[in-house]
C-alpha cells in the first residue's frame, strides 16, 4: 500500500517544530521512510498558515554551530508539510482530517499556557479554546467515524506530557458527558506517548540573508534530543539519529527542563536586569558567566534525582550550546510566560535541593525570593 499524502496532523506552526519534528520527516521521506506528509494546524491568528500555503509548505533551515569541533553551517529547504490550516477559520477540514483513517498521528508543542482548559469549553460545532478542547473534538471525530486507532505525540516540555494530555483530554470528555464507550476508546484506541524534545532555534536576526524572503525561515543548533516513548501499541513513526526510543521518558525530560530551561530562565532573573540582550552574551560575561556555571553544577545538577545519568556532562555541553557565535538565543523571547516558566522549571529544583540537602540552594533563593 503507497505512503498517504498526509499522515501528521500538527498542532502548532512555530519555529521549534519547523525545525525539529518537521525537518526529521522531511529528512526520514527523503531517505525513502514510509511517512506522509504533515498538515499544521495553526490556534492562533498570526498568519502563519497563510505564509506555509503562499509558500507551498516550504521553507528553509539553518543549522548553524560547533560539532565535535568543527564548524556547522548548512541551509535545508524543508518539504515535509502539505499544507496548513486556522484553527479558527478551517475548524470542519481539521475536522475531516481527524475522521481520515490516513491521519496516523497527531503533534503537537503549544505554549506553557496551552494546557489550561476554561470552564466554559465548548464542543458544539465551534473551535474550542484550548489545544486538549481541540484534542478532544478531534478525537470525537475520529471515533464516531469508525475508530480508526491512531498515536498522540505531545511534544510540550511539561513533566509527563502524554499523561497530563491523556487526564486533561478525558476529564473535559466526562465534563461533556461524551459517554462511556467514547471514553474508553480513547484509553485503548489511542496511543498517548511520553516525550522530551531538545533544539534551541530561534528567529533570523535582523539582516540575515533571506534572499526568497522566505516568512517561514529559521536557525538552530547542530545538536538534537528526541527522546520517544517505546509502547508497541504506536504506530511505526519515523527512524532518525535524533530519536531515541525508551521505556521511561522522565528522566531525560528531569535532566533537559531542570538544567537547561532552567537556566534559560534563571537568565532571564539574573541577565536581563544587567542589560544582557542573549543567552551567548551572559555565558561569555564576567559576571554571569561564572554564575551560570555555579548555578547549573553546584545546584540544578545536584537537586536532580539519583536516577538521572550523566547530568554533569549535560550541564557541559549545555554551557558549550550557551556559547553557540552563531546563534543569538534572545532572553526577550526566553522570558515569555515567565512566571509559569519559573514554577515549572526553578521552582522545583529549589524544593528538591532543600528536600535532598536540608538547606537552602543560594543562588536559586536568590532568584526565588
Amino acid at each position: 500500500m503507497p505512503t498517504p499524502a498526509e499522515s501528521v496532523l500538527q498542532f502548532g506552526s512555530g519555529r521549534f517544530l519547523r525545525a525539529f519534528a518537521d525537518l526529521f520527516i522531511h529528512e526520514a521521506r527523503q531517505a525513502g521512510q514510509d511517512i506522509g506528509r504533515v498538515v499544521v494546524v495553526q490556534s492562533t491568528d498570526t498568519g502563519r498558515a497563510r505564509l506555509f500555503n503562499d509558500q507551498n509548505g516550504r521553507y528553509r533551515i539553518h543549522v548553524r554551530g560547533i560539532r565535535d569541533g568543527r564548524r556547522i553551517s548548512e541551509s535545508v529547504q524543508v518539504e515535509s508539510v502539505s499544507r496548513a490550516l486556522s484553527a479558527t477559520q478551517d475548524w470542519e477540514a481539521v475536522l475531516a482530517l481527524g475522521r481520515d483513517p490516513s491521519t496516523e498521528y497527531i503533534l503537537s508543542n503549544t505554549s506553557e499556557t496551552g494546557y489550561d482548559v476554561p470552564e466554559s469549553e465548548r464542543l458544539d460545532g465551534a473551535p474550542p479554546v484550548s489545544f486538549p478542547g481541540k484534542l478532544l473534538g478531534v478525537l470525537l471525530a475520529r471515533y464516531e467515524s469508525g475508530g480508526t486507532p491512531v498515536t498522540v505525540i505531545p511534544c510540550e516540555l511539561i513533566d509527563g506530557n502524554a499523561g497530563v494530555l491523556r487526564r486533561l483530554v478525558l476529564s473535559l470528555g466526562r465534563k461533556r458527558r461524551l459517554g462511556g464507550d467514547f471514553l474508553e476508546w480513547m484509553e485503548e484506541g489511542v496511543t498517548w506517548l511520553h516525550t522530551l524534545v531538545d533544539r534551541i532555534t530561534i528567529e533570523p536576526p535582523p539582516g540575515f540573508p533571506n534572499p526568497d524572503g522566505d516568512g517561514l525561515l529559521a536557525l538552530t543548533e547542530p545538536f538534537a534530543f528526541w527522546a520517544l516513548e517505546d509502547q508497541p501499541e504506536a504506530a511505526p513513526f519515523i527512524e532518525h539519529p535524533a530519536i531515541v526510543r525508551t521505556k521511561d521518558v522522565r528522566p531525560y525530560a528531569l535532566r533537559k527542563v531542570r538544567v537547561l530551561n532552567g537556566a534559560h530562565t534563571a537568565l532571564v532573573c539574573r541577565a536581563m536586569p544587567l542589560g544582557i540582550q542573549t543567552v551567548r552574551e551572559a555565558a561569555d560575561h564576567a559576571e554571569t558567566g561564572p554564575w551560570l556555571r555555579d548555578l547549573m553544577l553546584e545546584e540544578l545538577v545536584p537537586a536532580l534525582p539519583d536516577e538521572v545519568e550523566d547530568a554533569r556532562s549535560f550541564a557541559e555541553d549545555c554551557i558549550e550550546r550557551f556559547r553557540n557565535p552563531f546563534l543569538d538565543h534572545r532572553l526577550e523571547s526566553i522570558a515569555t510566560a515567565h512566571q509559569v516558566k519559573v514554577k515549572l522549571r526553578l521552582v522545583p529544583s529549589y524544593e528538591a535541593y532543600v528536600e535532598k540537602f536540608q538547606r537552602k540552594p543560594p543562588l536559586l533563593s536568590a532568584l526565588l525570593n
